[in-house]
């Protein structure tokens, strides 16, 4: 049962100063800063909302195909999804730009500076849903804003439900333009963040929201998640990680989750825990696709956290 998951790939490079920024950065000097940061710390890792999701998704034996745009510099993660044997036939490969890349700079007290180049993401648009040939479930994940929108209405065209995943794309969207997307989504799965910024945006209540999908899934970190459909609130327990690495790629990891549940038909109490359990299996892991679980130990793992098996 194919999922098809429009979103990004990308490349992040993660780099470790050991200083603080506080230290480097004079309060009365930011109108004009000039400064530079050693890093001897640098990795290069393959992300992406799409490719991660995909990657967890495959972990779970289910069938992710991606709809995607990568760029010029795009063959080493394309070569990734061929050993992962993730299907890459709708990945379109845009020779003007680069990837989308993100260039992350983390200090001693874990704080962040990013510079995110979005290249041919921007041309996700060019993607057509319907070239996918036949799927189960669809994903809208962050991607470029012209690309969402469009695999938005290709998938209600289509007939094909949905889970519509804004994320870190959320502010792209005016609140009519978010409306229009909880009114063609199936469901829609936020951040308790991103929950906020939506309904502050569309003027809806959270149950307003529930009313409009078939189910709205709300995720807490360590307070877990909650999951509204048919008139009820599901409380999805966070699942005690074996260490606390690395929160990149944990909602793409939850989304997973969330897919294969939906598409083996599971019910919701069970796809939340499921969900929760791979946010859990991958925050124990730096960079959004480095946990390698088998099959077998995500199930073991399951039945330990809840007492049977799904």
């Amino acid at each position: 049962m194919t999922s098809l998951i429009c979103g990004s790939l990308a490349f992040d490079s993660i780099m470790m100063f050991g200083g603080r920024f506080s230290e480097a950065l004079l309060a009365d000097q930011l109108h004009k800063i000039n400064v530079a940061f050693l890093v001897p710390e640098l990795r290069r890792e393959f992300g992406g909302c799409a490719g991660n999701i995909a990657y967890n998704l495959k972990l779970l034996d289910g069938d992710p195909l991606i709809m995607a745009t990568i760029g010029q510099d795009g063959g080493p993660y394309l070569e990734r999804l061929d050993r992962l044997q993730i299907s890459r036939r709708c990945v379109r490969t845009i020779d003007s730009s680069y990837t989308a890349q993100a260039f992350i700079t983390t200090d001693a007290n874990s704080n962040q500076i990013t510079a995110f180049h979005p290249g041919a993401m921007t041309m996700s648009h060019q993607n057509k849903v319907a070239d996918a040939g036949p799927v189960k479930l669809a994903i809208v994940a962050p991607d470029g804003r012209d690309g969402m929108l469009q695999h938005a209405v290709d998938c209600v065209d289509l007939n094909i439900p949905f889970i519509f995943d804004p994320g870190q794309g959320l502010p792209m969207f005016n609140g009519a333009e978010l409306e229009h997307f909880i009114e063609l989504a199936t469901y829609v799965a936020v951040n308790d963040y991103e929950a906020e910024l939506l309904t502050e945006r569309t003027g809806l209540s959270l149950d307003q929201i529930a009313k409009r999908v078939a189910a709205l899934v709300v995720t807490r970190g360590e307070q877990g998640a909650e999951i509204f459909t048919d008139g009820q609130r599901i409380d999805i327990p966070c699942v005690q990680a074996d260490q606390v690495v690395d929160p990149t790629g944990c909602g793409d990891a939850f989304r997973a989750g969330l897919l294969y549940g939906i598409t083996n038909g599971m019910d919701w109490a069970t796809t939340g825990r499921l969900a929760s359990l791979m946010g859990s299996i991958k925050i124990a892991s730096q960079g959004g696709q480095n946990h390698k679980p088998s099959r077998q130990e995500i199930e073991d793992r399951f039945q330990k956290a809840f007492g049977y098996r799904f």
